[in-house]
């Protein structure tokens, strides 16, 4: 399993689209420090940044660039192949590649959210968005993770979650937050650190019980859609 962990993290960061990673985490943390310099009140500008671009743009785009990535780049340009041809139980390439996509999605979004959650509240809101968003990171890569194997489009499908599911739709149609991953990470950070600058709409065990099925429940479609993968590198 290190192997495999090795081979993806080497992957990852030698490919131009880990470079796709730096821009947005960048501005939630420059938003964040020329904010109070410029005079804004932490209640106007808090929930727009830490909640707006942090955990509802930052958070699930990296997870989609590097979920769709550590195992979507290797269908994409065949050497899944050799993957596929190695003695190996599927859970075991499955499993490294998600812990690496967990890891690398937590690091780059929970860094950014802990300066941003100290600077509008305290370091108590800081830890509580890292430690959230990184309970964020392991759902959305399971689940983007699947996607890679399920279809030739996970990034387009990602897209359309994210922006029209939990952003669109999320806003408006109450009923659709309980099938929301940002929803539950505002929930479990606001159950950390209660602040007026997260408004969740679910209860934490809803937040906890719906990421724990996601999480699970799409690593196991995961390695299941990679058992019955052709070696062709074929998807549906």
């Amino acid at each position: 399993m290190s192997t495999v962990s090795w081979i993806t993290l080497r992957g990852l960061f030698g490919r131009r689209r880990f470079l796709l990673l730096l821009p947005l985490p960048a501005l939630l943390v420059l938003l964040a420090v020329i904010a109070g310099p410029l005079g804004a009140d932490a209640d106007d500008w808090g929930p727009p940044v830490l909640v707006g671009l942090g955990l509802a743009v930052v958070l699930p785009v990296v997870a989609l660039i590097v979920g769709t990535g550590v195992l979507g780049a290797e269908i994409d340009d065949g050497t899944v192949v050799h993957i596929l041809t190695k003695p190996l139980p599927r859970w075991q390439i499955v499993l490294p590649k998600l812990a690496v996509a967990t890891v690398v999605t937590g690091a780059t979004a929970a860094v950014p959210l802990l300066i941003a959650g100290t600077l509008a509240d305290s370091v108590r809101l800081g830890l509580a968005l890292a430690a959230a968003s990184a309970v964020g990171a392991l759902a959305y890569s399971a689940l983007f993770l699947a996607l890679s194997l399920l279809t030739r489009r996970p990034v387009l499908l990602g897209l359309v979650y994210v922006l029209i599911w939990e952003g669109l739709l999320g806003s408006v149609v109450s009923g659709t937050k309980v099938l929301s991953i940002q929803q539950y990470v505002i929930a479990l950070a606001d159950r950390i650190a209660p602040t007026a600058l997260l408004e969740g709409g679910v209860s934490v065990p809803v937040a906890a019980v719906m990421t724990a099925l996601i999480s699970v429940g799409f690593t196991v479609l995961a390695i299941d859609r990679l058992r019955s993968f052709s070696v062709a590198g074929e998807t549906s």
